[in-house]
């Protein structure tokens, strides 16, 4: 409140006072977490009392399903038994932590529940680190040990139907709320059960939201949102975290209404809101390595029902020339991401892809496809300061001899100076480049204003 008020007088420049204002909240979070009651020491006893209670309780009243309410409610009016001695200040915070080790996430619960947080990242039992704006920071929280770890571990997986032990001791899994997550145990891991969860936020993030963050520049979306409804070939290329699938989605939410959209991801992250969607989902291998069905099936499935677009959450294996052909054959306006550090990288990635096909092509018809079917580049980046951006928008011309020609339409420029909140200085530019698709969206019926590619 006092950062706001400040900003309102004009006492502090605006960046100084958000600086103020985070310090507080890090300060209060900070004391918050001093004075925090380490449950696990002080009522070890008192909590295996209750665990063996509820399991009795349970048992013994024959429900084949536990349900979340009637359980806090139990555990609760347990707790405040005057058998075990329990101060009142202490009962509702030492039931909420019992119902998240049984029927919830157990000490990590209050970082999946925060909105504060994108990236959790548990090393171990002992080890916890989550990315808060952009930036990785450990956190004071851990695990009783291997075993509670692996208990919550093994509630996650069997919630969506998998399994992990030490003949599969990897899996890709996804939270009620869209969030997915990644196990890997040992023998694998040498540190103990590794558990990465990657969240997205209840309420998808806009494309105004992108402008005021500094994303993107108002001019970029303009000409990106004339892309999509003039029905390019789009591919969004960055590093790991770099907000691609962010990006993905504001991008879709320009597709018309009126359209038939396939979506195909391993995880389903794409969120869309268009009424006539249809979302398919990989399936990996059962335990005895049958049954598995790879995007490159979804892909050629989906040419199968008609649709109007097809987005696929990445490309990553031989999935690619199927998704290549489909952009090729009358599929206009798919969008797709890969990783790659630049456009002429994602060029260089999606050769290499399409030849892990195993179909035997010189590289000559691959790069023809590839300058046929793509008509946009977008590069995002998560830069070392923490911030994500779209630092290249380039289009794909053609052919000229065997190298794929590209042109940048847009980049971002930095000054290599650091302002007072450590963020990077830099500027959005247009390289005064009038793309050659320009044609093709305006017969798609979009207008398009040359002012986007002045400065």
């Amino acid at each position: 409140i006092m950062g706001l008020l400040s900003m309102m007088e004009g006492s502090a420049p605006p960046q100084q006072a958000i600086q103020n204002d985070d310090a507080a909240k890090q300060a209060a979070q900070t004391e918050k977490q001093s004075n925090k009651v380490d449950y696990d020491v002080v009522y070890r006893d008192v909590k295996q009392r209750v665990h063996s209670s509820v399991i009795e309780n349970f048992n013994t009243s024959g429900v084949t399903s536990v349900d979340p309410e009637a359980m806090k409610k139990f555990l609760l009016e347990e707790i405040s038994n005057d058998k075990y001695g329990v101060p009142r200040g202490d009962r509702e915070p030492l039931a909420q932590e019992m119902y998240n080790d049984i029927l919830g996430y157990g000490p990590i619960q209050e970082l999946v529940d925060s909105d504060d947080y994108s990236e959790i990242m548990v090393n171990g039992p002992n080890q916890i680190y989550v990315e808060h704006k952009g930036k990785l920071k450990l956190t004071d929280i851990k695990f009783r040990d291997e075993e509670h770890l692996m208990n919550t571990i093994d509630r996650i997986v069997s919630a969506v139907g998998r399994h992990i032990d030490e003949a599969s001791p990897m899996v890709d899994a996804r939270l009620p709320d869209g969030s997915r997550v990644n196990v890997i145990i040992p023998p694998l891991s040498l540190v103990g059960a590794v558990l990465t969860i990657r969240k997205f936020g209840k309420k998808p993030i806009t494309a105004k939201q992108l402008v005021e963050w500094g994303s993107l520049s108002p001019k970029m979306l303009n000409f990106l949102e004339a892309c999509v409804k003039g029905k390019l070939n789009i591919i969004v290329s960055g590093g790991t975290g770099s907000g691609k699938t962010t990006l993905l989605n504001v991008l879709s939410s320009y597709i018309p209404s009126d359209e038939r959209i396939v979506t195909i991801e391993d995880s389903a992250e794409v969120q869309l809101h268009q009424d006539h969607v249809v979302t398919l989902e990989s399936r990996p291998a059962n335990i005895e390595g049958k049954g598995a069905i790879t995007i490159r099936d979804l892909v050629v499935n989906a040419l199968r029902m008609r649709p109007d677009r097809i987005i696929v959450g990445e490309v990553r294996s031989k999935e690619t020339l199927d998704m290549l052909q489909a952009m090729n054959t009358g599929h206009d306006g798919s969008l797709t991401t890969t990783h790659a550090n630049s456009p002429r990288d994602a060029v260089s990635r999606l050769e290499t892809m399409v030849m892990m096909g195993g179909v035997e092509l010189p590289s000559k018809a691959i790069r023809d496809q590839i300058a046929s079917a793509i008509d946009l580049i977008v590069q995002q980046s998560r830069l070392r300061d923490g911030t994500r951006k779209v630092v290249s928008v380039t289009e794909v011309t053609g052919m000229e001899g065997n190298v794929v020609q590209m042109q940048d339409i847009f980049k971002y420029e930095h000054t290599g100076e650091t302002g007072v909140d450590g963020k990077f200085i830099g500027d959005f530019v247009a390289t005064g480049i009038i793309p050659n698709a320009l044609e093709k969206i305006r017969e798609n019926g979009v207008a398009v204003n040359n002012d986007w590619f002045t400065n």
